[in-house]
């Protein structure tokens, strides 16, 4: 079983999620409704009812296995959106996947790359994780930004990678290996130390993941 911390870094906070947050993630969950549901992960079997509690339940089953770390993100000790390094691999691959959001008004105040930057220096310096990715819809401007900031580097189209409000959407893959920063990922951007072209796309894949997939 992974321990789940609790990290800092200024006014961002990243903590393990626990049952009394299904109100408060409800509550944040409906307010943002809009801004989140074109990025929700869907059913391709149809519509399903949504339980906070057992969503946080199923998460907090996986930590204890080793296979995830769920995480809380806050602003100044306020619930602002959730961070999930899922997929946790040891052995030869020794790697996993990170997905997060964060409510509209708490956007622009660095919380989403500091979540990131936290949760992927942990894995890498303290489970001894070897690669972190991320992937992402083409769309997702915001989310790109996350990881030009940390200097995650591309690595790839996946076309119809994951379901995705409704539909099976292409992603856009990045990742970091350790030894690509022994000083840390927040540490480097903190810095202005991070690579400015590392989560450059090349225009073949932008436009292949704005063509219709073939039939």
């Amino acid at each position: 079983m992974a321990i789940i911390p609790t990290l800092r870094e200024g006014r961002i906070t990243i903590r393990p999620i626990r049952l009394r947050d299904a109100r408060p993630l409800e509550r944040e969950l409906l307010d943002n409704r809009g801004w989140l549901r074109q990025w929700e992960a869907t059913n391709p079997r149809g519509p399903m009812s949504f339980d906070t509690r057992a969503s946080i339940r199923a998460l907090q089953s996986n930590a204890r296995t080793g296979q995830g770390l769920p995480f809380i993100i806050e602003v100044d000790g306020e619930l602002a959106g959730q961070l999930n390094v899922s997929g946790i691999a040891y052995g030869s691959t020794s790697s996993a996947s990170t997905g997060y959001w964060v409510g509209e008004r708490f956007a622009g105040v660095g919380a989403t790359p500091t979540a990131v930057a936290l949760a992927t220096d942990y894995c890498f310096q303290q489970l001894g994780l070897h690669r972190m990715e991320i992937c992402i819809r083409p769309e997702n401007d915001k989310s790109l930004r996350v990881v030009a900031k940390l200097g995650f580097r591309y690595e790839g189209l996946r076309r119809r990678f994951i379901h995705i409000n409704g539909d099976w959407r292409d992603h856009f893959c990045f990742a970091l290996v350790a030894e690509e920063i022994p000083t840390g990922v927040l540490r480097r951007w903190l810095d202005g130390k991070v690579p400015t072209d590392a989560a450059l796309i090349p225009d073949g894949d932008r436009d292949a993941a704005e063509r219709p997939f073939p039939a």
